[in-house]
């Protein structure tokens, strides 16, 4: 189960970032067209994940992510296996 604060903070992030109303951020909305990304903005979206969150992603990382609920999960899985990498 992905915590609230977690949710609650990607959809400020992203609502903050791509100027979107943040009522339009659901789990089973579409992500791409929901905050009108084209190819350059996922360049920013690397970028404000990686500062907001502390972990790389790549493109192909967003290959299987349709809805906010993908992108909620890849989020929380990915700062699973940051919290369980040794340092």
């Amino acid at each position: 189960m992905i915590d609230t604060a977690l949710i609650e903070k990607i959809n400020t992030v992203l609502a903050d970032e791509f100027e979107v109303d943040a009522d339009m951020i659901q789990p089973d909305a579409p992500l791409m067209e929901t905050l009108n990304l084209d190819s350059l903005d996922l360049v920013d979206m690397v970028v404000l994940i990686e500062h907001n969150f502390g972990f790389t992603v790549v493109a192909k990382d967003f290959a299987g992510i349709k809805t906010f609920n993908d992108f909620y999960h890849f989020i929380n899985s990915r700062l699973d296996e940051k919290k369980e990498t040794p340092k």
